[in-house]
């Protein structure tokens, strides 16, 4: 890989994130999700973990607690989701959502599968693939170097070794 690419990767791929996310919401908002762009991700969440606690809720939003906590009560008030009491650690408030909230995850899906075939259009389907999977690696990548500062030996040793590598190094092939 060029010093060149190495120098525009992070801003291509930020600029590429954010112009994705401005069509999620310019549809989103166009077909009446009339939801902000932290419930939509929420709620992609939850729908993805169903009974997901409001910690884990926050480490994954990469907010504070108390931010979930509200997010998560005007989302209750609206009938997305819903509050239950974990059957094992009554501390636990695990979040589910509601046949509105399937509903609305679904369409928001489908606009988020519009956005993506739009921002892939034109490139044959091996690029894409490569594209896809490069980027995993990328983000497995990074995601096990935050582990490893955490003192995670093993996701250095899948990095090393992982299919991440392979990926990057077949695409440059």
């Amino acid at each position: 890989m060029t010093s060149e690419i190495k120098h525009t990767l992070g801003f291509l791929v930020h600029t590429a994130g954010r112009l994705m996310r401005k069509r999620f919401e310019q549809r989103a908002v166009g077909q009446g999700l009339d939801m902000s762009t932290s419930q939509w991700r929420l709620l992609f969440w939850v729908a993805k973990e169903e009974g997901i606690a409001q910690a884990r809720l926050a480490e994954l939003l990469e907010i504070e607690p108390i931010s979930v906590s509200r997010l998560v009560d005007r989302m209750e008030q609206n009938g997305w989701i819903e509050r239950r009491a974990d059957s094992s650690d009554r501390r636990v408030r695990s979040i589910f959502t509601t046949a509105k909230g399937r509903e609305a995850s679904a369409e928001l899906m489908a606009v988020a599968n519009s956005v993506s075939d739009e921002a892939l259009a034109g490139l044959p389907e091996g690029t894409r693939r490569t594209l896809v999977e490069g980027l995993e690696a990328l983000v497995e990548n990074l995601s096990c170097g935050e582990a490893d500062l955490m003192g995670d030996r093993d996701c250095a040793a899948t990095v090393a070794g992982g299919s991440g590598k392979k990926i990057l190094e077949s695409a440059h092939s």
